[in-house]
């Protein structure tokens, strides 16, 4: 029998483990900080498991805090996406999707097509999540998102279809100081002695793979010495002197004053963006948002 009491107090865990401080996930949660600290005590009671560690330093999460913390974070999404398909029900909307993106499909590609999807059903409500490359495909099979704006390529799997929407070659981010700043472009082997600012591969394997495959066709592997989880990041480091990246072009906009970046002398071209569904799962609202993806 599922125990509601202590799937409120779910929410009070959550709080505290993403504040690190009981004063401040008090205030976040517009409550006193006493009660919170009871009903924490009456949650680790009711679990017969200490959730967090208090000291003067501050709180910090229990191994076995820690253990249950990703499946409370997803049972709260949960909750938020039923919440909000049950208020949009009573408004009188029609439906609801979720699109889980990567940050840079969100500044590229998926603002125009949000737009179009709301002109074509404007009582239809989108919610947009921030996801990895990675991400993408257990999400859409486990229906926790209904569409992924990500770096996508190749099978996917089955009942996985996909969509390429962007491609980019990639340029070189440099600090503005580095002894190739000043050239025209640069050769992919001329970096082999650098430092390089990388996606981590369970972050993004498509990507990833494809530049380490590139470097080892020029005859070295990179000396990944940062991984990141975003296009910012690596120009972030990159910015701070701590190597050099490998950055979409479209993307070097969103490089500061000290960086210099740089074509290649040979092209290597990567799918910036594709869009991917679960063709197993019956949503007309995610057909539709296909169809106007398809539209020139």
């Amino acid at each position: 029998m599922i125990n509601f009491r202590i799937l409120r107090h779910m929410w009070l865990f959550l709080a505290v483990a993403e504040e690190k401080h009981f004063g401040r996930a008090a205030k976040r949660l517009g409550m006193t900080q006493p009660p919170l600290t009871q009903q924490i005590q009456v949650l680790e009671s009711s679990l017969k498991i200490q959730l967090f560690d208090r000291s003067r330093k501050g709180v910090q999460l229990t191994p076995a805090g820690q253990a249950i913390l990703p499946a409370v974070k997803k049972f709260a999404g949960q909750v938020e996406r039923l919440d909000l398909a049950i208020r949009e029900a009573i408004a009188g909307q029609t439906g609801i999707i979720t699109v889980g993106a990567i940050s840079t499909a969100m500044l590229d590609v998926l603002p125009a097509y949000l737009e179009k999807m709301k002109k074509a059903v404007p009582e239809l409500t989108i919610s947009v999540k921030e996801i990895d490359s990675a991400e993408a495909i257990p999400l859409l099979q486990s229906g926790d998102i209904d569409l992924a704006f990500a770096r996508l390529t190749g099978a996917l799997g089955n009942d996985i279809a996909s969509l390429p929407l962007a491609s980019d070659n990639l340029v070189v981010a440099l600090p503005h100081d580095h002894f190739l700043a000043g050239k025209n472009s640069v050769a992919l082997d001329a970096l082999s002695n650098e430092k390089w600012v990388m996606f981590a591969r369970h972050v993004s394997p498509v990507f990833y793979d494809s530049i380490t495959a590139a470097c080892h066709n020029r005859g070295f592997s990179p000396r990944i010495i940062h991984e990141v989880r975003s296009v910012a990041s690596q120009i972030a480091f990159v910015s701070c002197g701590q190597g050099i990246a490998l950055v979409p072009s479209k993307l070097e906009r969103l490089s500061p004053a000290n960086i210099v970046t740089l074509p290649l002398d040979k092209n290597i071209k990567v799918i910036t963006t594709a869009v991917a569904w679960s063709s197993a799962r019956n949503n007309p609202a995610v057909d539709m948002f296909i169809e106007v993806i398809k539209q020139p």
